[in-house]
Parts: structure tokens; sequence; C-alpha cells
């Protein structure tokens, strides 16, 4: 995530936000976003929670009891709904699913994605698969020296259920639509929530940071996330709705207004991307190292710069295609240049 420099934050108190909605702050232990804010929604069958939070004990107990905080127990949840298949939102959904059943739920495409990851551990070859790609980029070999040390993160729970664009979320008793609002993730979620005016935005429009996005591998062809990010920003942007409850943060009103900020933000370092670009070769490895980042790239361990590149070459792919920046030819590491006017 992109974001401004902005005081320590202090993990908020399980909260009743009226009309059957309810927030309940999920740690995540040694990460700067501090906790995910996991909504249960209640329905005739039980609440359905969106999200779930981070896979550790100390997430467990928060989820637990911010729950109990409202009269509800984890045996009681009817399902769970993934906005997408990061760790902060799908770690414990397997977990709660153990705990009671219930279902969990999320895009077809991210359900794809959660095949793939688990494919990769089974078979040992997600870090010889990430070193090769970083290789790629243009990383010195003195940098992927300590990628082996980087720390697992275990696959999320594959889903019961696989939702598409405009699906009705099974919530007996109110409507809870989906959002295909694709870029963070390929499969990520809004959920509105048509009989409360509400929308459960997950990280894709966040209140004063910015998600993630990135190409993986970072020459994947015909995928464009960011240009897939900022169409579904503009989708967004004319939903009659008042109140955005987002993963991170806190709630907020102008949806419109921040889905506008977020688009501004990724045309500026488009346009510092371009500045960067020239007839003479350079890497993506290279390219990245000169954008400005909050800690700067000289700060960054080998797994921020490589969320770096990833965000440097998704901006690049929009650069592409509108023929501004072109792969220079010849073989690894990847290399651009500035296309002709």
């Amino acid at each position: 995530m992109t974001e401004t420099p902005s005081p320590r934050r202090r993990r908020p108190v399980p909260e009743d936000l009226g009309d059957g909605v309810w927030s309940v702050p999920v740690p995540i232990p040694g990460n700067p976003l501090a906790y995910t804010l996991v909504y249960a929604v209640e329905s005739e069958r039980g609440p359905v929670l969106i999200d779930a939070g981070w896979e550790h004990e100390d997430a467990w107990s928060a989820l637990r009891d911010g729950l109990a905080t409202f009269g509800m127990d984890i045996a009681d949840v009817h399902g769970v709904v993934v906005t997408h298949h990061h760790p902060d939102h799908a770690g414990l959904a397997g977990r709660v699913r153990e705990s009671s059943g219930a279902w969990i739920a999320m895009h077809h495409n991210d359900a794809e994605v959660v095949r793939l990851f688990r494919g990769m551990v089974e078979q040992d070859a997600e870090r010889s698969w990430m070193r090769g790609t970083l290789a790629r980029a243009g990383a010195a070999e003195s940098e992927l020296a300590g990628h082996s040390r980087r720390e697992h993160i275990d696959p999320p729970a594959e889903p019961d259920r696989e939702l598409a664009d405009g699906d009705l979320v099974d919530l007996p008793g109110r409507a809870l639509r989906v959002v295909w609002t694709p870029g963070h993730s390929p499969g990520h979620i809004c959920l509105h929530l048509e009989d409360g005016d509400r929308i459960f935005t997950g990280d894709h429009v966040l209140p004063r940071i910015t998600p993630h996005i990135g190409l993986y591998p970072y020459d994947l062809p015909d995928v464009d996330p960011l240009g897939d990010f900022l169409g579904s920003l503009g989708r967004v942007a004319g939903m009659a709705v008042t109140e955005v409850l987002p993963a991170h943060q806190h709630r907020f009103n102008g949806l419109a207004e921040r889905a506008e900020a977020i688009i501004g933000h990724h045309e500026e370092r488009l346009t510092e991307v371009t500045g960067m670009l020239s007839r003479e070769p350079a890497t993506l490895w290279q390219l990245a190292a000169g954008m400005r980042w909050r800690d700067g790239w000289d700060a960054m361990d080998l797994s921020s710069r490589q969320m770096a590149a990833g965000e440097a070459a998704a901006h690049l792919r929009v650069l592409e295609r509108r023929g501004v920046a072109l792969r220079a030819a010849g073989g690894d590491p990847i290399r651009f240049v500035r296309a002709l006017a």
C-alpha cells in the first residue's frame, strides 16, 4: 500500500454500526496496517462475515472476542465472504469454517489464484519461481542471496462457493450484491448492501492510503491490473451510496471524491514513470529504484523491493497500452524504452 506518514495507529474497539452491521478490528501482527476491519452482517441464518483477518492466534482471539461483544459466537457464523485472497483478509476464513460449518465465498478469479498458490506451495516451487522473476526484473545476485530467508505465508483455504459480478450473496433476509473490482487482486470484490445504503470496499477504496497494484510475473502478457483498477474505481465512483466501509483505517463518506483522488494519484505516478523513460533501455529494477517511495529504495528489504517492482511493472503496462513505453528487444532482464512520439 502507498501512504503518507501518519501517527502510530491504535487498534479501535469493536463497534455496532447499526442496522445489523458490526465491525471487529482484527490485528495484523508486525504489519504497519495494524488491523483488518472484519464486518459482521446480520441475517436470518446467522451472521455473515465480510473478510476474516490474518491467521494468527492474536487475530483469532480478537475476532472471537469481538463477536462475543455483540452476543455472537463464531459457531453461529453462516458464511464468510472474502473480498480478495490476501492473507490479512482470507487467512482466518478456514478456521471460521472449521468452527462453524460456514461456507467461504470469493470471486472465481481469486479462487483460481488460491488454487495456483496452494499447488506451488505443495510442490515447494514458490520461492524458486519468485527468485527467477526477480532476476528477470534485473535484481542483482547479491540481493537475491537473501530471498530464501523470506517468511513463508500459508495459502488461504479454498472457497466452497465462487462468485461473479452482480451475484447476490447468501444473506437470507437482506440484499448484499457483488461488485467485481479487479486491480488489487484479479478477483477483488466490493459488496453493496442494497437494503442499507452501504458499500464494503475491502482494499479497493480506502480513506487515506492507496492499495498495492502490482503485476506478477512482471511481464505476464495480456494482463493490466492498474488499467483494471482505474476502470473499477470509475465504476464504483458512480454508485449512489452514503457510507463506505473499507477493510482498513475507518469508514467514511464521499466515495466518488475518494475514488477520483486515487485515480489522480496514479496518473501522477504514470507521469513520473514516463519522465524516467528514454531511448536508453532501463531494467524494471532500475526504473523501480528511481521512483519515489515512502521509505526510499535504499531502505527497503528485498520483499518491499519485490512489491515496488510489481507496482512499477503495473504502471509500465498501462504506459505500454497508451503507446508511451516499449519493451526493449533482447532477452533477460526485462528492459523498457520510451516510445517515439
